[in-house]
């Protein structure tokens, strides 16, 4: 098989567990928490390193933002042998008491972007693999931290999250909206492997806060480091998986 054309690897290049964040720079910052890092490919938004976290083999590639990119990289990973994914992301808020810093594993995503809806219909549920959604679940817990587990949204347009899609999502019971987990939960549900999300949040929609808007002086301790905490949950599933 020749190389994947968007990720530049292929069979035997990778680990059988993949985890994903959004933004390239956050892959060094979870290869910071292991140990035999090694860098396999970096080309556009993707970046693969290989790494060992408490033993356990990971590889860990960047998806940059949205469901389309997302999807080319859950596709090209398992075609060269990868089994078991986890987003390692961010997500705003929408129920009020949810707070910076918190962490959402997600029990499903809504389908509120265009990708998926090229694969099958709309009414088909975006879900994680149980085993996945329940290490990562005990995985806050064992870490004390303050998980929120429920649906999420996943959303292609992040400026035009109007004040009526907010309300319809809070109305709904949603947590958060993020930009890749539908595709993600889709694309391997689809192939018979095995998915999951957890994101830290940065923001709550209904309370007024927005993504970058709050100095990180004035933010809560719990929010400092959320970005670390939830990589090293992440990590921590890995292991149990």
């Amino acid at each position: 098989m020749a190389k994947q054309p968007h990720l530049l690897v292929e069979p035997g290049d990778l680990t059988d567990i993949a985890l994903l964040p959004g933004d390239p720079g956050r892959v060094d910052r979870i290869a910071g928490q292991c140990e035999n890092v090694e860098t396999v490919a970096e080309n556009r938004e993707y970046k693969l390193i290989n790494a060992e976290y408490d033993g356990t083999p990971v590889t860990i590639c960047s998806t940059g933002i949205g469901s389309p990119s997302a999807a080319i990289a859950v596709e090209e990973l398992a075609a060269v042998g990868v089994e078991t994914f986890i987003r390692v992301g961010t997500t705003g808020a929408l129920q009020s008491g949810i707070e910076i810093g918190d962490m959402v594993v997600a029990t499903g995503a809504a389908k509120d972007e265009g990708t998926t809806g090229r694969y099958e219909s709309e009414t088909v549920p975006a879900v994680p693999e149980y085993d996945v959604l329940s290490a990562l679940v005990d995985g806050a817990e064992a870490n004390d931290e303050d998980v929120h587990i429920g649906p999420v949204a996943t959303d292609d347009a992040f400026y035009a999250e109007t004040e009526e899609y907010v309300e319809a999502w809070e109305s709904a019971g949603v947590l958060a909206v993020e930009m890749e987990a539908a595709a993600i939960f889709t694309l391997a549900r689809r192939k018979g492997l095995s998915a999951g999300a957890i994101c830290t949040v940065d923001g709550n929609l209904v309370e007024g806060t927005q993504k970058g808007e709050t100095d990180d002086d004035e933010l809560p301790e719990k929010a400092k480091n959320n970005v670390e905490r939830a990589i090293t949950i992440s990590l921590d599933a890995a292991t149990s998986l």
